[in-house]
């Protein structure tokens, strides 16, 4: 996600290329996800995006990721019936929630948890793949407990269970916000299940990258999840949606949302939710996470965020030519369920899970160790000069 970035010509370095920020690089082959301006648009392992959001659920898409197929309905049964039997956190990670220092920012929680969950995870010392997919499963099933567990610790709140007769992502909402049963809460799980699914793989972003460079020194897979949390904490990235509910907030109202844009644009302010490093004509998933924004905010009765969005949108196209990302109007959405705006990023994590686990299974199945070179732009060779005759 992030914002809008330049192009970065590849510069010839004699013996080899250099793109900065490795623009336009292919690093590794894949077979999850393609991701495409043409004709071919966004697929999971072969699926388009806009089919698995309106017609699959998060937990299909994530089997499809992790297993290669679209499951079953009774490899869907045993699926959800693993998630429900491994939703438990181990006491470590309780005890560590209990002494984390007061005003953590989630994601560093979450990061932290994430190396717990691994000292404690019954398959440690087994790196196979088989046993990569049981832990899969197993951090699908503990991510949102951890999520949940982190923000009402700090709360002092009490804990909330995770429910066996309810969806993935109707659990979610629940452990997030307290919400389940009524209408609203239907509506709002429906279109959170929608973002998870847009969220879930987008093929070598940074922290996927990250989740891969770190496998491929065939180390275990949390502590490449660890990796890939660290790297989407960052507002280039994954915080991107935060900053953009930030931006939200502080417009305040539909009426003020013109002005607010044209005046932060005149004096170099970024605008957080807009532009995409290989998406150049727009993001097919934001328009998909638009129309089920707009539908929340009528069945809700909240008009306002998702007003503020258009607006701020249509000036962004009109002045700097500028599309959104999936980021933006999945801001407007997450504010209208009142989920806590520190737990956004956490709640791309829910869902990104299922992409990284089956990039470090994946790498490590055809494993070269990642090394690249670098640029050197240093001063060219000098002579040691000893530290008494130096002046």
């Amino acid at each position: 996600m992030g914002t809008a970035m330049s192009e970065s010509p590849a510069h010839d370095t004699g013996h080899h290329s250099y793109s900065p920020g490795l623009e336009g690089v292919i690093a590794g082959e894949s077979a999850l996800c393609l991701v495409d301006e043409g004709e071919a648009g966004l697929l999971y392992r072969g699926y388009g995006i806009a089919d698995l959001a309106e017609h699959s659920t998060f937990e299909e898409v994530a089997y499809l990721l992790l297993f290669g197929h679209l499951p079953t309905p009774q490899e869907m049964k045993a699926f959800a019936a693993q998630m429900t039997e491994q939703s438990l956190l181990p006491r470590p990670v309780e005890a560590f929630l209990d002494v984390v220092p007061k005003g953590s920012h989630p994601m560093d929680v979450l990061r932290t948890g994430m190396s717990i969950l691994g000292m404690a995870d019954p398959e440690a010392g087994d790196n196979s793949a088989e046993a990569n997919a049981r832990k899969s499963v197993r951090l699908l099933a503990q991510i949102p407990l951890l999520i949940s567990a982190a923000d009402r610790f700090a709360r002092r709140a009490p804990l909330l269970p995770r429910h066996p007769d309810l969806s993935f992502a109707e659990n979610l909402l629940y452990l997030l916000t307290g919400r389940k049963g009524d209408d609203r809460a239907k509506a709002m799980a429906r279109v959170l299940d929608v973002s998870l699914i847009l969220y879930a793989e987008h093929e070598f972003n940074a922290s996927t990258f990250s989740a891969r460079v770190t496998a491929s020194t065939m180390t275990d897979l949390h502590s490449a999840i660890t990796s890939a949390i660290g790297t989407l904490k960052g507002p280039l990235h994954g915080g991107a949606n935060e900053a953009v509910a930030k931006m939200f907030l502080e417009i305040g109202s539909p009426a003020k949302a013109e002005r607010w844009v044209r005046e932060s644009l005149a004096s170099k302010r970024r605008i957080m939710g807009f532009g995409h490093r290989v998406l150049k004509n727009g993001d097919a998933r934001s328009a998909i996470i638009q129309r089920h924004a707009a539908t929340l905010s009528r069945t809700c009765g909240d008009h306002r965020w998702y007003e503020i969005a258009t607006v701020v949108e249509q000036v962004m196209r009109e002045d700097k030519g500028l599309y959104p990302n999936l980021d933006f109007y999945t801001a407007a959405a997450y504010l209208v369920m009142a989920i806590p705006r520190t737990l956004y990023t956490p709640v791309f994590v829910c869902s990104r899970i299922t992409g990284w686990c089956a990039h470090v299974i994946e790498q490590q199945s055809h494993n070269r160790l990642m090394r690249p070179r670098a640029l050197y732009t240093g001063p060219s060779k000098r002579e040691y000069v000893p530290v008494d005759r130096r002046t």
